[in-house]
């Protein structure tokens, strides 16, 4: 049978994208707004190109163009740098208490996000044992009555003040994948809105919810600590 063709990329969408994009980065560390002829200068681009360009990045908030003309990097391109920081600040102090945690317990720790009606994985240290998760960072798992998903589900629109009603951390087995347990606990920021959901995992066999019981204590402590590093007060 023969194979279909696969559909060729409309290039010129492709090299239009090229263009937006050689306008967004010729933006440099200490520029403050940029003249049309210093963009042109540094893009190759001409003027004209530049200025249509630059309509769309307005759109979005990317570049700003001010009454004299100038442009300069919108709020939305600081918005996205914000998150990239923010991305290495987590990962500087989240991953030593998941590498801490699978040590202390034996069981996987993972740090989950939520994505819409999925839940991603961020971080996770594996357990030393030879039977573990096979879950890797950037994996996604459904928003499903695990745990990690009944945390995330529970304080996506909760304060961390709100929190007292519900116990945690949670414990869930055989859901997801029916030879696996979990227990989770939210991890809070500033404005005590949730960040995530740390979590131990482990066959179900052994991560049984006595053994949960046992592991709690050391998982609660885990995420009050991350969440006073990351700005709430609990």
């Amino acid at each position: 049978m023969a194979k279909e063709a696969r559909a060729r990329p409309n290039l010129e969408g492709v090299a239009s994208a090229d263009r937006v994009l050689t306008v967004l980065t010729a933006f440099r560390r200490g520029d403050d707004a940029l003249e049309l002829s210093e963009l042109a200068r540094r893009t190759s681009l001409v003027k004209s190109t530049i200025m249509r360009l630059c309509i769309s990045l307005e759109k979005f908030n990317l570049i700003e163009r001010l009454d004299d003309g100038r442009y300069r990097l919108g709020v939305e391109a600081a918005r996205i740098g914000s998150v990239y920081q923010q991305s290495f600040a987590l990962e500087e102090r989240i991953v030593p208490v998941l590498e801490r945690l699978a040590a202390e317990s034996l069981e996987t720790a993972s740090f989950y996000i939520r994505r819409g009606n999925q839940r991603l994985c961020l971080f996770r240290a594996d357990s030393p044992s030879p039977l573990r998760m096979n879950v890797r960072p950037g994996d996604m798992r459904p928003m499903d009555e695990s745990a990690i998903a009944q945390v995330l589900r529970t304080f996506s629109d909760r304060r961390a003040s709100g929190k007292a009603s519900i116990e945690i951390p949670i414990y869930s087995s055989g859901i997801t994948d029916p030879h696996v347990a979990s227990i989770a606990m939210p991890v809070f920021g500033t404005e005590q809105r949730l960040i995530g959901a740390i979590a131990l995992s482990g066959p179900a066999s052994r991560l049984t919810l006595e053994q949960a019981e046992t592991l709690k204590p050391r998982l609660r402590e885990a995420g009050e600590r991350l969440s006073s590093e990351l700005g709430a007060q609990l």
